[in-house]
């Protein structure tokens, strides 16, 4: 066996196709779209690439690849948190502590040739984006944008001396749960004793409305436990991918009187019910097949919501929460998740259990030292 980087099309064409093999005959595995995980790596069309260094590594055996994983370093995190943190990701393979082992051994040299002191994972590329390798609730197929994995991954990387640094929450509701009167209550005095009114997403006014979202997430998020601020591009190319899925009744703004933006949340529809029907193309048959499953996309996933840190602890993180679900119920939808959370948020983590919100889901961030 050896462990090969990654260089040139054909290469990376191996690469990003790998994961049909490893998850062949898994009903629960979600197959991403080709022309989007080749987009990802390409730094012509992915800004996270402009301030990061990233390596791919594949296994082969007998020519053929058995194993990937990428090696990254986010200078923007490390220059944020000042420290020397590489991270993995995209790491797939066998049930084999060999491949695995000689994987994280070539990306763990690739960093510390660069500097880094601790590898921590996965992270594809960063926490703004897929991050977390699941550990708990392996019966349901994951949501968009949230990761997937055999239940023997988390295994192989405590075999590799990798250990738990942070735990990741998914919740499920559904969309029929009724909302506990003393939540009710909450939410009315939100709105009579604070002023702050809660409208949904102006779509004809959508550039205007990701610009309010950049100042509420660069606000909201800093101090959480693994913030990577995102540069204008990078929240630019999220905002054109989402825009592709978005559905404004599940985007809301909190606001002052004075239309001060102090907080929002942000709802999509699951469209990974659409993307397990296509096999990761977009030809003829597959776009038809797009047009008819859309429609019929029954769930959602609450993947962000956050209040300035002024206006916290008075009750608009309940409203979002009512809010959001009584739209899912307009829109049809039998219920959703709301995700990630971090496992020391206690404060959401309540909120979410309050309104009825069942944990299903545990994802683990894993911190090993090189």
């Amino acid at each position: 066996m050896r462990i090969e980087p990654v260089e040139g099309k054909k290469d990376l064409e191996e690469f990003i196709r790998l994961p049909w093999r490893i998850y062949r005959g898994d009903p629960n595995w979600v197959p991403p779209l080709l022309r989007q995980e080749k987009a990802r790596f390409n730094p012509g069309k992915n800004p996270f690439l402009q301030h990061a260094d990233v390596a791919l590594f594949l296994a082969r055996r007998d020519r053929e690849p058995v194993g990937r994983i990428a090696a990254i370093v986010n200078h923007a995190h490390n220059d944020f948190w000042k420290d020397k943190v590489g991270f993995f990701g995209f790491f797939e393979g066998p049930d084999d502590e060999d491949v695995a082992g000689r994987l994280f051994e070539e990306a763990g040299r690739w960093l510390r040739e660069r500097g880094m002191e601790v590898m921590r994972g996965p992270m594809e590329f960063s926490t703004n984006e897929t991050c977390g390798m699941l550990v708990e609730g392996f019966g349901w197929p994951p949501m968009v944008m949230m990761s997937y994995n055999p239940p023997y991954y988390p295994r192989l990387l405590e075999s590799l001396g990798f250990q738990k640094v942070k735990d990741l929450y998914a919740f499920y509701i559904r969309a029929d749960t009724p909302v506990p009167e003393r939540v009710a209550r909450i939410a009315q005095l939100v709105r009579r004793r604070t002023g702050i009114r809660v409208r949904s997403l102006r779509a004809k006014e959508y550039w205007d409305e990701v610009e309010k979202v950049k100042v509420i997430y660069n606000s909201a998020w800093s101090r959480n436990w693994g913030f990577v601020p995102m540069t204008d591009a990078e929240f630019e190319h999220m905002a054109k991918e989402l825009k592709q899925i978005v559905e404004p009744e599940l985007v809301l703004f909190a606001e002052t009187e004075e239309g001060e933006p102090v907080g929002y949340s942000m709802a999509v529809p699951d469209v990974n019910q659409v993307l397990r029907r296509i096999n990761g193309r977009l030809d003829p048959i597959s776009l038809v097949k797009v047009l008819w499953y859309s429609r019929r996309i029954n769930e959602a996933r609450l993947m962000t919501l956050g209040v300035k840190e002024e206006f916290r602890r008075r009750g608009i993180e309940t409203v979002f929460y009512i809010k959001t679900l009584e739209a899912a119920r307009r829109l049809g939808y039998v219920g959703g998740e709301l995700s990630w959370t971090l496992e020391d948020n206690h404060l959401i983590n309540r909120a979410i259990e309050t309104m009825g919100g069942k944990r299903y889901k545990t994802y683990r961030i894993f911190d090993r030292k090189l």
